[in-house]
């Protein structure tokens, strides 16, 4: 049964690269992925904490509220209308599943199209189309935050989470300006104290059971 995104809801998004291939050989690629998921993904849902793996990546994002929404794609009409793209705002069409849909398709193929441009290869780089899961407990929720940052010891890429460069895990620990959004994130667990406790643990791998591809 399809997941659909809701407005104000938390969900587990997730992909993975066809066959063997991988999303990221290098760190510019890492980095050019977190560039353009910041410029299409965040003004459309919060981000909560992600891993990227060379081959997949997870993401716990929250959809904007409605009203954000409507007028993010407002803004993005009139853009289109400027470039004699015609288009009016209609209420009754308007979707906030198909607007969070275009923004992560707009995204994960342009980075296809420039990932298949610098390797110089053709053809599709995803598995499937985006996968996501609802996370509608409080158990879920704090769960998933951690395996998400536990993946890369889980895959065997490093024995520490903080050794590995691609999550979110490092922006809980410092002060630093984020576009993650920090402060809600450890209040959830209470402080970064209690944070940094639970992510001792070993991840729920439970979780796993339901997902599309096991990762």
């Amino acid at each position: 049964m399809e997941t659909f995104f809701e407005a104000e809801k938390y969900y587990h998004v997730y992909n993975h690269a066809i066959g063997t291939e991988n999303l990221f050989r290098n760190k510019e690629n890492y980095l050019y992925f977190l560039k353009k998921y910041g410029e299409y993904i965040y003004p459309v849902a919060k981000t909560l904490s992600y891993c990227l793996m060379p081959n997949h990546f997870h993401l716990l994002i929250k959809i904007s509220d409605e009203t954000t929404l409507i007028n993010f794609y407002k803004e993005k009409l009139a853009q289109q209308k400027e470039k004699r793209k015609l288009v009016e705002f209609n209420p009754q069409n308007f979707s906030i599943h198909s607007c969070v849909m275009q923004e992560f398709g707009n995204f994960l193929n342009g980075y296809a199209k420039a990932y298949n441009k610098m390797y110089e290869r053709k053809g599709s780089l995803w598995l499937r189309h985006l996968e996501k899961k609802e996370v509608n407990t409080d158990a879920y929720l704090s769960k998933i935050i951690h395996y998400i940052h536990y993946n890369p010891i889980h895959h065997g890429f490093c024995k520490d989470i903080l050794d590995w460069n691609y999550s979110s895990i490092h922006v809980f620990l410092t002060d630093k300006n984020t576009k993650i959004a920090r402060q809600e994130v450890l209040q959830w667990f209470g402080d970064k104290h209690s944070f940094w406790e639970f992510h001792q643990q070993k991840p729920d791998m439970y979780l796993e059971k339901n997902w599309s591809f096991k990762n």
